[in-house]
């Protein structure tokens, strides 16, 4: 992509995000998620950055992911145990991303709603 202008690099980036969104049930669950999490800390008065930070590492970690699998794919359509280990090496990053933003939710969530409804005071 050598003389690519920066405003043409930024619209392939926004292509790409589009069509992962469109083609990628995941990604739109992770979306959703991400954002009630962070409508649930600006509720709460919770602090949104790290949230945020979170929710990028796992919408970021899924993105790789479907970028791998679809290269995977287009350069080994027929079953190679390489290929499914690398798949699931990169499934396996979006889990580690998950279960730590749902570490970092339940740090800094918890104990702002366990206050909110009553349960701590």
């Amino acid at each position: 992509m050598s003389g690519t202008t920066l405003p043409r690099a930024f619209g392939h980036a926004a292509r790409g995000v589009w069509v992962a969104l469109r083609r990628e049930p995941n990604l739109r669950i992770e979306l959703g998620l991400g954002a009630a999490a962070l409508a649930l800390a600006w509720w709460l008065g919770a602090p949104l950055v790290p949230v945020l930070l979170a929710a990028g590492l796992v919408l970021t970690a899924e993105l790789l992911n479907s970028a791998l699998e679809a290269t995977v794919d287009l350069a080994s359509p027929e079953h190679a145990e390489l290929a499914r280990d690398a798949k699931d090496m990169a499934a396996g990053g979006v889990l580690i991303a998950s279960t730590f933003a749902v570490v970092v939710g339940l740090a800094l969530l918890g104990p702002p709603l366990l206050v909110r409804l009553g349960v701590l005071k």
